[in-house]
Formats: structure tokens, C-alpha cells, sequence
């Protein structure tokens, strides 16, 4: 039985319709109508038809909200039929069973060619007659059927691409030029390739070449190529003398490598043309549009997919001519003029406590020790702001493109915002101690902090994100660092950190209590390598599996354990990807006990007496603390010379003792192999290592030197 599915964006005429079905069961069909108008209205002709079935689809937009309504507006009424109904269980069953498919009116063509796509099997056609010709004509053996001689002859012939593209693009149906962009032509090489021809052809119109373009990259898409793609938006682009239409694809081609996780091939071009446009909105007084057009090319220059979720980074690579060409832009230049205080910074009180606002935005992970320390202290009265808690302070901590349009003199409520908020803190504070220098650091420079001491702590990734580029730092009078080599990125990086306004700077350790991690270990724990923390790429675990598998070739009783949350692959799909490989690498490793997934844990301590030599993986760190909270329990540190900051001036050769860094996979092996030949060699070097810990990084040392910033002592 075959079975024929009709679908009507708008009441058809009845009695033809009954005729229809009638030549339809003559045929040996069964027939469905999938109606988008009132089927109440003429419920009862609709009986009379003898249908073997029909569904009420959604119809109007009346009864919508105002934000849906107001997006289905912007929809064609083309597609309104399928964007409502996508999602109907009763269509999707039936489109995917019939054997046939038939628009009965041109809004409902859209609907009937998406439901072909999923259906590849089923004849689609536009109109009934259509319909019946290829129910009348079943493939005959050793012949194309029919549905696949209509689709051939769908698709545009070559002289079509490479000869008159501009009236025949036009000029070509939309129903049509879905057919010819989809899977089957996109993923064949000679298809793909046409169509690239037509994208460059001379004297195409601009929007007529975008329309194309966008076209052929969805069906690039749908045939999962990605690059093909973006190679065809950047053809267009490259042709295209208007600059807001070329960097529209421009942009459209970035974010599609960007979804695939992958590192763009036109990102500094997509970059340099926002950049431009924002100067150009900027110039012509509409600061709204700079601020969205620079918000836009700063998220996608410093895209985490291109410099946190992988194992380098162009940012890394050359850090000022990598920024650069931002600060160059007007727009930059307006937004990063010092603005200064009216007044200095106060002296700390001599007559009572320092009133001291520890405060971030929802992590807190390196605060702990130093709120409990302060709390303890008679000198100082804390008070704690986290500004992710208030959905108010939330909103506006995090606002980019506001605070952009703000700093080039617009949306004045913004600013007028962050004073009604933060004034009340500020006014009670002495010194603000902000953790993170992120989009709160921005935030809280829009205003004048009055006499209010600023002390902003910065620690490794926020030198890969945007938001050190848009902190107004004049206004910040201590710019705290976690090690020297990060220091030297940020300052290479943003220019504002190398003027006359800049902030004073201090290296400080994260606050540990390491004296906690000092615990006997058994004697097997000699041949357990470890690894803290491996919840994102820049750990790079799989850098740690290639050093169990050497040392393992000369002593098989060598074991990897893992401590700590697992890769989110929802983070990116670059995350997803590189978590995909490592599972793989991993499964035959943990079936036969060479590696031993720990998991996330509150007692690191009691992990890490299991643990005889710690490892730091990493391509990049701030002041690695899981390996730093290893060395202190007495395992020896072996330590990656991490990559984004190696053979420079400062690096992980600079911020740990000689010996512990090692060039490669090979003489990490061999530094194992050598340091744990023996329980005395072993315990020997890890008894150093806890030493220079304790004396270097635990809390009773650092905490004076926290005193010393915040207190003068």
C-alpha cells in the first residue's frame, strides 16, 4: 500500500480536492491531509472526503506570545508553516512513512521539501497532478525512478553555474536551489566545486551572491562539510564591496568553524572587518551599532575555542602583535583612555579596623584561606560580595556590550546602574579586593571608586579572554599576578599595562595550606604516577598517558591515577573532540589497570599519599596548585616545560626549582625512572620537593606578604 501525504498551508477548494483523493485510491493509496487552517471550519466536508487520516497543524500566530508572534514576523510565511510545525509528532510520522509527499499550495512547499530530506525514499512534488503522474509511472527495473529522474533534473547544469550567474541566479526558484544544495550534490566533489565557480563569477549583485552563498553553505552543512562551507561564504565575501554584507558571511563563516571547534582559517580577516565597521558606526555617531560590532569582534577574537579548548594559541604565539590590530581600532583607542580617579586612594585608617570587600563573581576557589584570615584578624573588619548571588549585580557585572557603549558615550543608564549598586560598598570600604580580572573588573571601572583602594588579582585565564582589554585600569591601583611568565603575557598584550597610569603590580602565590598534604606514604605508592585535576584541554592528559606508556615499557608495575572531575564535552566541540580521543586512549589502559580514574574528591590530602610523583601536563598554568599540593606531599614533581610560555624569559624553568621540568615525554620517563629507582631515591627526592614546597607556597609564608599588600605590614 502506498501511502500519499498531503499538506496544505491554507484551505484548498474541497471538491477538487475529493476528486483528487478519489484518483489517489484508484491507485491503491492511502491519503493523509496535514491541514494549517481552521479543519473545525469545514470539519464536516473534511469527513465526506473519506481521508484514511487528517491532522490540525498549528495555524495563525494569534494565539502566541508576543515574543514568539514577533519572531515568527521575521520568518517568510514560506517557512512560518514548518517553523511551527517541525516539531508535530503526527507530521514527522507520516512525512517519514509516506511514499509520497504533495504541497497543495506554495506555502506549503517549504514543509513538503523539508520532509523530503529526512524521507530521501519519498516523491515530493508541488501539486496534485505531479503527484499522480509519479504514482501512474512506478519505477520500472534497471531505471532511475522517478523521484530520483525529478531531483536530477532539479539540479542546475554545470553551464548554469559558470556561465550568466547573475540572471540565472535570480532568476533560479527557491524550491529549486534547495534541491540542487543538498546532501547528494554538496558531497559530491564536482557539485561542491560548481558551485564555488558560481560564488566568484563577475557581476553577480552583492545580495543576490550573499543569498548564494548562505544557500550553498547550508547544504555544505547538511553534507558535513564544514570547510566547503566556510569556503563558500568567504568566496562571496571576497567579492563583495559592500562591507556590512561582507562581513555578515564573513562572520557566518567564522562561527560555523567555530561550532565544528575548530580554529577559524578567516578569523583575524572577520575581525579586522568588525573592527573596521565599529570605527565606521563610531565616526557616524550611533555608538549603539560600534559597541555591538567591537563586542562582536572581541568575543571572536578571543573565542575559547580557539585559545582555552585547545593545546596552542595564536594569542600565546605573539601576544602583541596578536592584539595589535584591536588597539589600533578608534573605537578601542576612545574605550581604553584613562580616565583616572578625582581623588587618590586613601591611607588605611589608623583609629580603627581596615574595612576590607573581598568580592567575584561565583568563584571563590582561591579565596578560602584568605576570608578566614582576614575574618580572624583584629585589624580588619571583612565583608564578603559575591555579585553572581544578585541577579541585579549579575546582569550588569557581565554586560559587555553595554559597558562598550558606555565608554564611547552612550547609554548613560548603565553607568548611572553600577553606581546605585556598588556606590553603598564602596562608600563602606577601605581597600576592595576584586578576585578575577573578568567582566567585573570592567564593570567596576566604569565609575569613580572615590578614595576606595582597588587591588585586582589576575590569574592565567583571563590573559586569553577580552576582558583585560576593556578594564579601565587607571582606575585599579594594584594589579595582583600569580607568577612572573603570566605577567609578561598580560603586559604584552594589553598596552594600557605598559603606560604611565598603569597599576602597581605584586606576585603572589595562591593561598595553600599545604602543610595538610604532609603524610606518609606506603611504600607501593613509588610506582603511581599522578595527575590532579584534568577537567579541561589545557591539562592535555593525554601528554601524561604517553609517559605512563614509556615508563611502563620498562616496569609494567608503573600506574596512572586521575583525580578530579572529568572534561565537560558540552563545554565545546572542541572540548568534545579532544575528550573523545582521550577516552579511547584510555579504555584499554583502565581495562587492564594501568590507569585508575579517582574521580572528583574533598580529601586531595588522602589521594595524594597514594601518589609518588605528581605531574603537571599542562601546555599552559597560572602556579599549577595540584602540582604545587603534590610536591608538598612529598611525590616528585615532574613538570612539563608548558608550551605557551616556553624558552621564554620566564616559564615553569623559572617558577620551580632545577630538575623538575622536563623538555619532553621521553626525559619525563627517564626523570621517573631515575628518581624512583629505589624507595631511598624516591623518598629522598620527594622530602626535597615537600621542603621547598612548604618553605616557598604554604599559607603561613604567603599570608605575609598578603599582609603586607593589604596592611602595609
Amino acid at each position: 500500500m502506498t501511502d500519499v501525504l498531503l499538506v496544505a498551508a491554507s484551505q484548498p477548494q474541497l471538491g477538487v480536492l475529493a476528486d483528487a483523493v478519489q484518483k489517489f485510491r484508484a491507485l491503491g493509496a492511502s491519503v493523509y491531509l496535514a491541514c494549517a487552517f481552521d479543519a473545525k471550519g469545514c470539519q464536516e466536508e473534511l469527513d465526506r472526503l473519506e481521508l484514511d487520516g487528517y491532522h490540525q497543524l498549528p495555524y495563525g500566530i494569534g494565539h502566541l506570545s508576543t515574543s514568539t508572534r514577533r519572531k515568527l514576523k521575521k520568518v517568510p510565511h514560506s517557512r512560518r508553516l514548518w517553523v511551527q510545525s517541525r516539531r508535530n509528532v503526527w507530521l514527522r510520522r507520516h512525512g517519514l512513512g509516506a511514499q509520497q509527499l504533495v504541497a497543495l499550495d506554495a506555502n506549503a512547499v517549504y514543509t513538503v521539501w523539508r520532509l523530503a530530506q529526512y524521507n530521501t525514499g519519498a516523491g515530493a512534488s508541488f501539486g496534485i497532478a505531479p503527484a499522480l503522474r509519479a504514482l501512474e509511472n512506478p519505477r520500472v527495473p534497471g531505471r532511475p525512478s522517478a523521484v530520483a529522474t525529478r531531483r536530477k533534473a532539479l539540479v542546475p547544469p554545470p553551464a548554469l553555474l559558470a556561465s550568466d550567474v547573475r540572471r540565472q541566479a535570480k532568476a533560479l526558484p527557491q524550491t529549486m536551489l534547495r534541491t540542487a544544495t543538498a546532501r547528494p550534490v554538496m558531497r559530491s566533489s564536482v557539485g561542491a566545486r560548481l558551485w564555488r565557480t558560481a560564488l566568484g563569477a563577475p557581476g553577480v549583485p552583492a545580495k543576490v551572491r550573499a543569498a548564494l552563498s548562505r544557500q550553498v553553505a547550508e547544504g555544505m552543512r547538511w553534507a558535513g562539510r564544514p570547510g566547503g562551507a566556510t569556503l563558500a561564504l568567504t568566496t562571496a565575501a571576497g567579492r563583495i564591496s559592500d562591507r556590512k554584507i561582507r562581513t555578515g558571511l564573513l562572520d557566518e563563516a567564522v562561527k560555523t568553524e567555530l561550532n565544528k571547534g575548530i580554529a577559524p582559517r578567516a578569523l583575524d580577516r572577520t575581525v579586522n572587518e568588525l573592527l573596521a565597521s565599529a570605527d565606521e558606526y563610531y565616526k557616524a555617531g550611533d555608538p549603539a551599532a560600534a559597541a555591538s560590532t567591537l563586542d562582536r569582534a572581541l568575543v571572536l577574537g578571543f573565542h575559547r575555542v580557539v585559545h582555552i579548548d585547545q593545546l596552542s594559541s595564536p594569542l600565546a604565539a605573539d601576544p602583541e602583535a596578536f592584539s595589535a590590530p584591536v588597539h589600533r581600532s578608534a573605537v578601542m583607542k576612545k574605550i581604553v583612555a584613562p580616565r583616572g580617579r578625582k581623588t587618590p586612594a586613601a591611607t588605611p585608617p589608623a583609629d580603627r579596623p581596615l574595612r576590607l570587600l573581598v568580592t567575584t563573581s561565583a568563584n571563590d576557589n582561591f579565596l578560602k584561606l584568605i576570608l578566614s584570615h582576614y575574618e580572624a584578624h583584629q585589624g580588619v573588619e571583612v565583608r564578603y560580595l559575591d555579585l553572581a548571588a544578585s541577579p541585579a549585580m549579575k546582569r550588569l557585572s557581565w554586560a559587555g556590550r553595554r559597558m562598550i557603549e558606555n565608554r564611547l558615550g552612550g547609554d548613560a543608564l548603565y553607568a548611572e546602574q553600577v553606581e546605585t549598586l556598588m556606590r553603598p560598598h564602596l562608600d563602606w570600604a577601605d581597600t576592595v579586593f576584586l578576585d578575577w580580572c573578568v567582566a567585573p573588573a570592567v564593570m567596576l571601572t566604569t565609575i569613580d571608586p572615590g578614595d576606595t583602594r582597588i587591588v585586582v588579582r589576575l590569574h592565567s585565564y583571563e590573559a586569553f579572554t577580552r576582558w583585560p582589554h576593556l578594564v579601565d585600569f587607571s582606575r585599579v591601583d594594584d594589579l595582583v599576578y600569580v607568577a612572573d611568565h603570566v605577567q609578561d603575557l598580560t603586559t604584552s598584550l594589553v598596552p594600557q599595562l605598559r603606560g604611565t597610569q598603569a597599576p602597581r603590580t605584586h606576585m603572589l602565590d595562591n593561598a595553600m595550606d599545604l602543610s595538610a598534604f604532609n603524610r606518609a606514604k606506603p611504600a607501593d605508592a613509588r610506582f603511581n604516577l599522578g595527575l590532579i585535576g584534568i577537567s579541561q584541554v589545557a591539562k592535555d592528559p593525554l601528554w601524561a598517558i604517553d609517559v605512563l606508556q614509556r615508563v611502563r615499557k620498562a616496569d609494567e608495575r608503573y600506574r596512572l591515577l586521575l583525580v578530579g572531575s572529568d572534561m565537560d564535552r558540552k563545554t565545546s566541540r572542541a572540548t568534545k573532540d579532544y575528550l573523545a580521543e582521550f577516552e579511547r586512549q584510555l579504555a584499554p589502559l583502565e581495562e587492564s589497570g594501568a590507569v585508575v580514574r579517582l574521580g572528583p574528591t574533598d580529601d586531595v590530602p588522602s589521594a595524594l599519599t597514594e601518589i609518588g610523583t605528581i605531574l603537571s601536563s599542562s601546555v599552559r598554568e597560572g602556579c599549577h596548585v595540584g602540582l604545587m599540593e603534590g610536591a608538598a606531599s612529598a611525590a616528585v614533581p615532574v613538570v612539563r616545560d608548558w608550551p605557551f610560555y616556553a624558552g621564554r624569559e620566564h616559564s615553569a624553568r623559572t617558577l620551580y626549582p632545577e630538575g623538575w621540568v622536563v623538555g619532553s615525554p621521553e626525559e619525563a620517563a627517564k626523570r621517573i625512572l631515575e628518581t624512583t629507582a629505589t624507595e631511598e631515591s624516591w623518598r629522598n627526592a620527594g622530602k626535597l620537593a615537600s621542603e621547598h614546597a612548604l618553605s616557598a607556597w604554604d599559607w603561613p609564608v604567603v599570608s605575609r606578604r598578603f599582609d603586607k599588600l593589604l596592611l602595609g605590614e
